[in-house]
């Protein structure tokens, strides 16, 4: 094996875990409630696909979670699909009114919230909140 070869691999095993948290993960019930009961930040993102709104936001959230990896390593992003779960009952225990909302969570409190906003400086303010509730800053 070529010492370039293997530096690559090496590379990318060593990233491996980070990128297996850097996705974050779909909705489904229950998910919430227990990713607070174990004591888990969690940055929720109600959205549609087709929604322009909500795909500015997420390119903001992937291009934040590239630049910091402690976002993705110690906080839960859940994407919660608007067209399947605007009635469910998160959404209205939260009082979400739209798609393009972004939430975060620690134990019973509500940290942060954004309703359509794309400003890069406002989603990484919340994402900042959510990491300091995560790491107890």
């Amino acid at each position: 094996m070529k010492r370039r070869d293997f530096l690559i691999l090496s590379a990318a095993a060593t990233l491996m875990p980070v990128l297996a948290h850097a996705k974050p993960v779909n909705y489904t019930p229950g998910l919430v409630d227990k990713e607070l009961a174990a004591g888990k930040t969690v940055f929720l993102d109600f959205k549609a696909d087709w929604c322009s709104t909500c795909a500015a936001q997420e390119r903001t959230i992937a291009k934040l979670m590239g630049e910091n990896p402690a976002y993705a390593e110690k906080v839960s992003f859940i994407n919660v699909d608007w067209d399947q779960f605007r009635s469910a009952d998160l959404t209205k225990r939260l009082k979400i009114p739209r798609r393009s909302t972004l939430v975060v969570l620690k134990g019973d409190a509500e940290l942060g919230r954004i309703v359509a906003g794309v400003s890069r400086k406002d989603i990484k303010a919340l994402m900042d909140t959510a990491l300091a509730a995560a790491t107890g800053a």
